[in-house]
């Protein structure tokens, strides 16, 4: 039988351990976070040559390829939850509520956050595993590639590129979703417009737009710097083994749930 001080120490070390590792996880997303931001911040890491050609490259894979096919989703998405929204209000006498909670629950809350699980999922993640393939590939062979070589050629372009990507997303897919909405409850006529951009501009005050930009690029940030950083970082061994997908998204979920809960405060209380 174990005795309940030894099987006490053994709990207490393994918790230690866990979290060891989960603060040196996090300090390392937030430390190659802060490098990405001053590389990007300086214009002369990437405005010229290679490096810039590569970032553009990156930008144009993490954007083109994804856009028709997440338009099309995020406005058939839109379609369906505009139709529930306006029939629900219309049959309880509440249709003067149903522009305000359009906007603020898909324009303000839905569509920032599924343009970043989009870009996470179809490219930010993907491209986190291929970097880690290549570091143990390089490491295999003796050939480790070194930090500012890493962070300059394969980190920034990347992270560059996914923040691009889920700006661009988000702000397609608001305009679709608005013009959308316009259509469902006044049609093609122009006779509605001056009330239903009076009715946008009161959900849009200076605050709610400040919270809104501020989510949406710290929504972008994360996608870009979570993933790389797992990728970035060696195991207990020191090497660069393959990570699993599902701890690898909840980790980023976590943060973007932080967001979104940050900037829900922000805007409701």
């Amino acid at each position: 039988m174990m005795n309940p001080v030894s099987a006490s120490q053994t709990l207490m070390t393994r918790w230690g351990r866990r979290v060891r590792t989960t603060w040196t996880t996090w300090w390392q997303v937030v430390m190659l976070g802060a490098q990405i931001l001053v590389m990007a911040l300086a214009p002369s890491s990437y405005a010229k040559g290679p490096r810039r050609q590569g970032v553009l490259l990156h930008v144009y894979t993490a954007t083109a390829p994804l856009l028709t096919g997440f338009l099309v989703l995020s406005a058939l998405i839109s379609l369906v939850l505009i139709r529930i929204v306006v029939a629900t209000a219309y049959s309880y006498g509440l249709s003067q509520y149903a522009l305000e909670v359009l906007v603020r629950t898909l324009v303000l809350e839905l569509i920032p956050l599924y343009a970043a699980m989009f870009v996470a999922l179809r490219y930010a993640m993907p491209g986190a595993q291929w970097v880690r393939e290549q570091l143990s590939s390089h490491q295999r062979s003796g050939q480790a590639l070194g930090e500012g070589v890493l962070l300059a050629t394969e980190l920034l372009p990347r992270a560059l590129a996914s923040v691009f990507s889920v700006l661009m997303l988000a702000a397609l897919s608001c305009v679709i979703a608005l013009v959308l909405t316009y259509l469902t409850v006044y049609g093609f006529s122009q006779w509605g417009l001056p009330g239903y951009t009076r009715s946008v501009g009161q959900v849009f005050t200076p605050a709610v737009t400040l919270i809104f930009a501020l989510k949406t690029l710290f929504f972008s940030l994360a996608v870009a710097v979570v993933p790389l950083a797992g990728s970035a970082q060696q195991d207990a061994q020191g090497l660069y083994a393959q990570h699993s997908d599902i701890s690898e998204f909840a980790r980023l979920f976590s943060v973007v749930l932080l967001i979104e809960v940050v900037s829900l405060v922000g805007n409701y209380y």
